[in-house]
């Protein structure tokens, strides 16, 4: 399975802000997630300055970025969707031992 990261650098007033966004944001992400497009997603740290998002393919990734509230509405000033090559796991990409 190939990997795809999505990676969000957010606005310097993004927790000050999401509140107002975030049941559209959550809601995307749980129906891309059950749609098994969204293995994994979410802040990075306590004070975060971006999020990664975890997707089997980088056309979902595009997709999910392009309705998603966080970006539409400027929580999300950059993203950029990158292939993330795994070799360890038991989906990993290219399995290496």
């Amino acid at each position: 399975m190939t990997h795809w990261l999505l990676r969000y650098e957010l606005a310097p007033d993004y927790l000050d802000r999401r509140a107002g966004l975030r049941a559209d944001h959550l809601a995307l992400a749980w129906a891309a997630s059950d749609a098994g497009d969204l293995l994994l997603g979410g802040a990075v740290g306590d004070a975060p300055t971006h999020a990664l998002l975890l997707f089997t393919s980088a056309a979902a990734a595009e997709a999910f970025a392009a309705r998603d509230a966080y970006v539409t509405d400027g929580l999300v000033t950059a993203w950029h969707v990158t292939e993330w090559k795994t070799v360890v796991g038991a989906t990993a990409s290219t399995p290496t031992r």
